[in-house]
């Protein structure tokens, strides 16, 4: 019988960890291949990890609400097993680390005993049960950066938390500078006495990083974010960023730090293609089961300008430009809660408009129903984003990462615009539609990035009224 690592999985190339959601089964469980194991979340999807192997899970190596990296191992499985194996149950968000039990118990005892003296850093992840804790206790995002943590790399768990406020209560902590870590009294975790200690190789010395070489700082950013919050004075409601929201965050900051941001703007004459949708819906609906929206005839119109000029399918790494051959189309989808997900048509430029019509359907129906796998938003090459869904006229979208260009469409409004005729110029009502691109001025120019956008807009205006189904 052969113990099975069960890893992180890769959910793309610009996902570098995930956080573990609920743990489905339990150490001691015989799991089936392919079989759910837990869920996971990242700024894109919530997703499930299924068991690559059929067996008995043998031991769970991280909390519900631990971010873990890409590629980690999170649990073993005994594959081949006749019988389940009594095995303790999986750790929660709620529990600290228990005693140690594995193979190697010296290592993880020390690595527990470590965790005391790593000091609050700007970057660390609170569950919302700390983060509820703290609000119902008084206990300030100051003082909840100075709080040891004894949870896995060093995270502040509920007894951690608890421990405090009581400590506080009976004036065992009093009031310290911001830059001071809190020590606790006893220690939280100590290692076991009894296990015998092997001697190991010294580990390398972790790499120092900048908030770690200056324990200070984020402290005393905190402190300024309590200031400039006080200043709006009591009126006011103050609402956490959920962890979807923080990611997204994150990785806007970053893309506008990576990439020079240039927008161009165009409008399209989208007439004939609102009038042939408007008559064949109805057709197309019965005969396909799917209905046909404009983003389907949006992605057609890209894709042909892509192949027309390949290097807006690309990404950039160091000083190397990399185009791709697959046509990748993102297409961002609003979720109930406000936030933004990025489902990807794999090979758009291999599908007919139905089989667009189907994709995208599909996708936006998951999206909204939280049931999309992590695959379902990977490896996109170029995003489409509809910000006239909401009645705005036109946007500057940010880039995801790595593309290299974004493109948005407005909502479209009938407009008296003048039109050239074989008898001159006259003015009639037409169906106006705004264009944006957001491109990587270190790649894309703007006479790149013009003429792009021109062509696609081209494509939509050119569309044939007499185009069958």
């Amino acid at each position: 019988m052969a113990v099975v690592d069960l890893v992180m999985p890769k959910m793309g190339e610009s996902i570098m960890e995930a956080t573990i959601l609920k743990w489905l089964k339990n150490p001691g469980d015989t799991v089936k291949q392919d079989e759910t194991v837990l869920e996971i979340a990242t700024d894109k999807v919530d997703s499930e990890v299924p068991s690559t192997t059929e067996g008995v899970l043998e031991e769970v190596l991280f909390n519900v609400n631990d971010v873990v990296p890409v590629g980690t191992v999170i649990a073993r499985i005994r594959s081949g097993a006749a019988e389940p194996v009594s095995a303790p149950a999986p750790l929660t968000s709620q529990e600290a680390i228990p005693e140690p039990v594995r193979a190697a118990p010296v290592v993880m005892a020390e690595s527990i005993a470590a965790t005391h003296t790593i000091p609050g850093n700007g970057n660390r992840f609170y569950s919302p049960l700390v983060l509820n804790i703290a609000a119902s206790e008084g206990v300030s995002m100051v003082e909840l950066e100075t709080i040891p943590g004894t949870g896995n790399e060093g995270r502040v768990t509920k007894k951690d938390i608890l421990q405090f406020v009581e400590d506080k209560k009976n004036g065992i902590i009093t009031a310290r500078p911001a830059a001071s870590p809190i020590v606790p009294a006893t220690p939280v975790v100590a290692a076991p006495p009894t296990i015998p200690v092997q001697p190991a190789a010294p580990a390398p010395a972790p790499a120092v990083s900048p908030a770690s070489s200056a324990p200070a700082a984020a402290p005393a950013m905190a402190a300024e974010t309590e200031a400039r919050i006080a200043a709006y004075g009591n009126n006011v409601e103050i609402i956490e960023m959920d962890r979807m929201r923080k990611l997204i965050a994150d990785h806007m900051v970053k893309s506008k730090a990576t990439s020079p941001h240039v927008t161009s703007f165009t409008e399209a004459d989208v007439t004939n293609l609102v009038l042939w949708r408007d008559k064949v819906k109805n057709q197309f609906l019965k005969q396909e089961g799917t209905k046909i929206t404009f983003t389907p005839l949006f992605i057609e119109a890209i894709v042909k300008c892509i192949k027309k000029y390949p290097l807006i399918n690309s990404s950039v790494v160091g000083d190397k430009i990399i185009i791709k051959k697959d046509i990748n189309i993102g297409m961002a989808t609003a979720l109930p809660s406000g936030n933004l997900i990025v489902p990807v048509i794999r090979n758009a430029d291999q599908l007919n408009l139905v089989g667009l019509a189907k994709q995208v359907n599909g996708m936006a129906d998951n999206a909204r129903l939280g049931k999309l796998k992590p695959e379902d938003t990977q490896n996109g090459t170029f995003t489409l984003t509809n910000v006239g869904t909401f009645g705005s006229l036109m946007g500057t979208p940010i880039i995801p990462q790595p593309q290299v260009a974004i493109l948005a469409v407005g909502a479209i409004k009938k407009r008296p615009v003048v039109i050239e005729t074989a008898q001159g110029d006259s003015i009639a009502i037409r169906h106006m539609m705004y264009l944006s691109m957001s491109y990587d001025h270190r790649i894309i120019d703007g006479s790149l990035g013009a003429t792009f956008l021109t062509a696609v807009a081209r494509e939509l205006e050119h569309f044939d009224p007499q185009r069958e189904i």
